[in-house]
């Protein structure tokens, strides 16, 4: 072999690794995306359920079940337009409570649960996560244009 043909198996090596890599790392980085679905989106079908993804409303007021000498909540979300049940098992954030808006992690069963692994609170009286805010604002549109 020639210093040019050398020259050519290399480069095409080369090309073939990067291309390799860069195929794996796309592939690697969609699996780890986290979407956000409302409760509206979940209902309808559009969330997956093969991962993870991360749903979030309002916490309706009523909903908190704490399951006696355990860690296990069950309380209920919605965007005004449907509501859902979630489950976590852990120490919820101190700024967890009814009325307010949280985002929550994790996977929808096949039973139609949705199983947390994570939940987050608003950290103050005038933050709402965006994706919570932008499905509320949506729902309450879509609440006008039914009225009319």
């Amino acid at each position: 072999m020639n210093k040019r043909s050398r020259r050519k198996v290399l480069i095409i090596g080369i090309v073939f690794g990067v291309s390799l890599a860069t195929v794996l790392g796309l592939t690697a980085f969609e699996e780890n995306l986290l979407y956000f679905y409302s409760p509206t989106d979940v209902k309808a079908g559009k969330a997956p359920g093969t991962h993870s993804f991360r749903v979030g409303g309002l916490v309706v007021a009523g909903s908190v079940n704490r399951e006696p000498d355990s860690l296990k909540i069950v309380f209920d979300v919605t965007d005004n337009q449907e509501e859902m049940t979630i489950e976590y098992t852990g120490i919820l954030p101190d700024l967890f409570r009814e009325g307010q808006g949280i985002v929550a992690m994790g996977n929808l069963q096949p039973d139609g649960r949705f199983v947390a692994q994570e939940v987050l609170a608003k950290h103050d009286e005038n933050y709402m996560p965006p994706e919570v805010a932008d499905a509320l604002k949506t729902s309450e549109e879509a609440a006008k244009k039914a009225a009319y």
